[in-house]
């Protein structure tokens, strides 16, 4: 009878699940958090940006002390001391920059829209990984059950032949054969548990807790297409991966338009108000107050425009075949996934017929063992196949979940909202709708 494996078998209702795993990571993931915190960050270039639209405001003040000895024709001098002192104002407002500040509002938008699905495709990333991280547990902590049952088993073998070389049925050739199929079984329950502490580690990292208990693992049968053109269709229109890339060609493209607006004759008005005292004489006081429009109009600056300009194109075009090539990734990613998954589907059939027929086998070759038709090496060669059998088919068990998750990763939809998870879903539009529109204030809106 097989031994335990990922996808079957009772666990306790207090054991984690694959669902609540992923709770975790997404709430967990350093990484995903960071990705988060920088979404953040870029929501305030859109404030930034629409500081163009608003008045700059300087204020000054000064003070000073001088010492005057006039003297005429060779009299006495006059002795004069002042404290000079003021204080002014000055308001700056662009009425027209070329559009600069419009393009610039736009690109900000966009950059905000791309690390937006940046971060969807991030999340997709921590969530497939914890994925796989669980799975791999799953599988090692089967398979590293599955290699201590072995080490049992050949180790009650090489009691029964040492037993019956005693009494002269079998040769010394037997027990050696059974000592060394032990040593082997030994080695490879090592090897198994090395591995397990590796994948519990990598579980450790992605979801941010020790595995415990862990129920087994389900394909998302539900969210799967039922071929792969369907999948590359939803792909193509729905992963953040290509929309973020899109996001970044508009932003290329409104940075030329940025470039060229500093050719463009440019229009501020100035105000300005102060007000001075001891200036000239003692208890003066000068006041002054000027508004004033101004027109500039670039000439030649050195060619830095001109360059800048063509650099922005040259990066549009950069942009542009970045996406291409982002489309291409996506696509090679659901064909690979899905034949991936086609795969272990058939691996798990072809697997669990190799244990019947292993088990099968290994039951008659001890019956002929114990009447003699069958040699000690045949038992453990029968009971290395079958062991062979079921580490497959686990195996073939953990790829079909993974590949499941691989799939609907690679048509984008591998989200928290997609997979229902028990979480409180983090919306970025919430902190972008508090400053884009913020005049003045240090303090983020978590407080910080």
């Amino acid at each position: 009878m097989t031994s335990a494996f990922v996808l079957a078998g009772a666990f306790s209702a207090s054991a984690e699940t694959l669902e609540s795993a992923l709770a975790k990571a997404y709430g967990n993931n350093p990484t995903l958090n960071a990705q988060r915190a920088t979404v953040r960050a870029n929501d305030e270039n859109v404030a930034r940006a629409k500081s163009g639209y608003r008045p700059t405001v300087n204020a000054t003040a000064d003070v000073g002390r001088t010492f005057t000895d006039f003297a005429r024709n060779g009299t006495n001098g006059t002795i004069e001391r002042l404290t000079p002192h003021g204080l002014g104002v000055q308001i700056d407002q662009s009425i027209f920059n070329g559009f600069r500040t419009d393009n610039s509002v736009r690109q900000a938008e966009s950059s905000v829209l791309g690390s937006r699905e940046n971060l969807t495709n991030n999340e997709q990333n921590t969530l497939f990984d914890s994925a796989s991280a669980y799975m791999n547990v799953l599988r090692d902590t089967a398979i590293l059950d599955l290699q201590r049952n072995n080490v049992e088993v050949i180790d009650e073998q090489l009691r029964q032949t040492r037993d019956r070389f005693n009494v002269g049925e079998v040769t010394r050739t037997d027990v050696a054969q059974a000592e060394s199929r032990l040593a082997l079984a030994r080695s490879q329950a090592s090897a198994a548990e090395a591995n397990l502490r590796t994948s519990v580690a990598q579980y450790r990292q992605v979801i941010g807790v020790e595995p415990r208990q862990l129920a087994p693992g389900r394909p998302l049968d539900k969210l799967l297409p039922k071929s792969v053109d369907s999948a590359l269709k939803v792909a193509f229109e729905e992963h953040p991966a290509i929309k973020g890339s899109l996001h970044a060609v508009d932003a290329a493209e409104l940075q030329v338009k940025i470039e060229e607006g500093a050719l463009v004759p440019q229009v501020g008005v100035r105000g300005t108000f102060s007000q001075r005292w001891d200036s000239q004489i003692q208890g003066d006081r000068l006041t002054s107050a000027s508004v004033v429009a101004q027109l500039t109009v670039p000439i030649y600056e050195g060619g830095q425009t001109y360059a800048a300009t063509r650099q922005a194109k040259e990066t549009v075009g950069q942009r542009r075949l970045e996406a291409d090539s982002i489309r291409d990734q996506v696509r090679a990613a659901i064909i690979s996934s899905w034949g991936q998954l086609e795969a272990a589907r058939a691996q798990i059939i072809a697997a669990q017929a190799q244990v019947d027929a292993s088990e099968t086998a290994l039951n008659g070759v001890r019956e002929e063992a114990r009447v003699g038709q069958r040699t000690t090496l045949d038992v453990l060669n029968a009971q290395q196949e079958l062991l062979s059998a079921r580490v497959n088919l686990i195996t073939a068990q953990r790829d079909r979940v993974v590949a499941s998750y691989a799939v609907v990763q690679a048509m984008g939809r591998l989200n928290s909202r997609n997979l229902g998870l028990a979480v409180n879903h983090y919306n970025p539009a919430n902190h972008y709708d508090q400053v884009k529109d913020l005049w003045w204030g240090l303090t983020t809106p978590d407080g910080r």
